[in-house]
């Protein structure tokens, strides 16, 4: 379980993430959406223990990520797909991260498989394309065999056969009895995985609640028009068409 309490983070004279207070509890799919700038990003990096937070408070199973005696048994993360160093294979960039952390060698074969990386583990991560170093941060963040994952756009960089795959990955997690929280601006997806969603917007609580009572309370029917009813007056930028819109046709 992640427990948030009156999070806030303030960096200089911005204020990131505001007095957010929201848990994310086990057995279901999670999701959390906001518009650029809403907080997501810091929120999930201060309960990753990335972040320290100028107030409140962030709990993972119970107890400040700080106070665990094995970090990636209690939580696993994927916040940039891009971690792993180019010129190490995907096999020694998990080996590194097992033998710091006290994992037995042989559950990299199990995260290597479940992921789909095994036939290409021995190539350096650099040559990956986007979608295959999602799965290998995926990879990195079961390696501790973990009981709560933080996954920030997961589905970035997939192709179709990928996300049906990560949608099974993270519905079995789930009914594992694990804590699954991810984030995404694909609402259509969201829709589709996730049992309840949290939303927020210039670092502030909008919405909590199962996917269902969204959807009534915005009177909307789709996940995507509820997600805009909640955060129109919290974006930083309002889209327009342009005022002459410009021809296809060549020299026009």
């Amino acid at each position: 379980m992640i427990e948030v309490r009156n999070l806030t983070k303030r960096y200089k004279d911005v204020t990131a993430v505001d007095d957010l207070t929201f848990t994310v509890r086990p057995g279901i799919v999670t999701g959390f959406v906001g518009p650029n700038g809403a907080g997501k990003s810091t929120t999930m990096r201060a309960i990753a223990g990335l972040d320290v937070p100028t107030s409140g408070a962030v709990r993972v199973n119970g107890k400040a990520l700080v106070d665990t005696k094995s970090a990636m048994s209690e939580l696993g993360v994927v916040l940039d797909a891009g971690l792993a160093h180019p010129g190490r294979s995907a096999r020694n960039h998990l080996r590194a991260l097992a033998a710091t952390n006290g994992i037995p060698e042989a559950r990299i074969d199990e995260v290597a498989r479940l992921t789909g990386i095994s036939d290409v583990a021995h190539r350096r991560a650099g040559t990956f394309s986007l979608g295959m170093a999602q799965r290998l941060g995926i990879a990195a963040a079961l390696l501790g065999d973990p009981l709560t994952l933080v996954l920030d756009e997961p589905i970035n960089g997939l192709d179709p056969d990928g996300i049906i795959w990560l949608r099974g990955l993270m519905r079995s997690l789930a009914d594992e009895g694990r804590t699954v929280f991810v984030s995404s601006h694909l609402m259509g997806e969201l829709g589709l995985i996730a049992d309840r969603i949290i939303v927020i917007g210039k670092g502030r609580l909008l919405a909590d609640g199962p996917v269902e009572a969204i959807l009534k309370s915005s009177s909307s029917e789709s996940l995507e028009a509820a997600y805009i009813s909640l955060t129109g007056g919290s974006t930083q930028y309002r889209s327009g068409a342009p005022a002459t819109q410009p021809s296809l046709e060549k020299g026009k």
